[in-house]
């Protein structure tokens, strides 16, 4: 029988991850699962228990909580294999305000749902990404994409809102708030595999998963195992243009708008000629007024189980 190290985040959506507890030992204990529960006590710990699970013969390590969940659980992994540890799989149970990275990964936001998914096993080994920047010199990864510009204050004003306001009204409301706060794009040199661009850009989100803010399809044909980052990148617009487009990217119908890009790269450096840089990995800050950051891609590193 498998056995499942299950994190919980108690803070996760602003603390409604918690009261899933219950339903979620229920539907737990409905499957026979044998499992290990642990609510973790502050942030950083899940990175801590994910990679000390690597050495306690589990079989899944399931993250209960939002992307930043799963981030912590995905640096912690990762920390475990570069000391050379055979990793278990990575299971997700969407209890967060946004839940990208597990609904980029086909898992449904459904409780039961998820747990059918974690429950049947398919999997697939995908990539995952580094940033190298701002609060992180040495590194952070993520696993479902990294935002510059517009949609990581976005971000940081979302945060702001009240609990009853999350999900995909609580980043509408912010994306129509920001409109006003960030709107001159910073000028922005970024060196990908293969070109050289330099112009201003108000969002650049480089995607492994498809989507951020609940319903944002940033990379709709994003592609989580082919060792590419999908690049969604923004030029300067007037704040019309931004809501139309907005609606677009809602829809994932933006491919092919004049002022919009979408590159596939391995890697990137992005420095900000003029400007800053406020950067999110995960919905995780990297800096909020940062110069210069690059990332990279390294391919087929953690085995998740997926609804796709």
């Amino acid at each position: 029988m498998l056995k499942y190290f299950i994190i919980l985040n108690p803070s996760a959506a602003k603390g409604a991850a918690l009261k899933l507890k219950p339903e979620l030992e229920q539907a737990l204990n409905e499957k026979g699962l044998d499992y290990h529960l642990v609510v973790s006590e502050h942030p950083g710990q899940p990175i801590v228990l994910a990679k000390k699970a690597c050495d306690q013969n589990y079989d899944v390590i399931v993250s209960v909580g939002g992307d930043g969940t799963a981030n912590e659980i995905i640096n912690g992994l990762m920390a475990a294999k570069t000391e050379g540890k055979t990793l278990p799989k990575l299971g997700l149970i969407p209890a967060g305000r946004g839940n990208d990275f597990a609904g980029s990964m086909g898992v449904p936001p459904e409780l039961k749902s998820a747990v059918d998914v974690l429950v049947a096993g398919k999997s697939k080994v995908i990539d995952i990404g580094e940033v190298i920047g701002g609060d992180y010199p040495n590194g952070k990864y993520f696993g479902n994409g990294i935002g510059i510009g517009f949609d990581t204050v976005v971000g940081f004003e979302a945060a702001k809102l009240p609990s009853f306001l999350s999900g995909t009204p609580g980043y509408i409301i912010a994306a129509l708030k920001t409109i006003f706060l960030y709107f001159n794009a910073p000028l922005l040199r970024i060196k990908l595999d293969d070109q050289e661009l330099e112009m201003p850009c108000l969002i650049v989100s480089v995607m492994n998963g498809i989507r951020m803010g609940g319903t944002f399809m940033m990379a709709p044909e994003s592609k989580p195992d082919d060792g590419l980052f999908s690049l969604m990148i923004v030029s300067q617009t007037g704040r019309i243009e931004v809501l139309k487009l907005i609606t677009k990217i809602m829809s994932g119908t933006h491919v092919g708008h004049p002022k919009v890009s979408m590159p596939l790269s391995s890697s990137l450096e992005i420095t900000a000629l003029n400007g800053s840089l406020p950067v999110h990995a995960d919905g995780e800050t990297i800096c909020e007024q940062g110069n210069s950051l690059r990332v990279r891609m390294h391919s087929k590193q953690i085995e998740l189980i997926t609804g796709k």
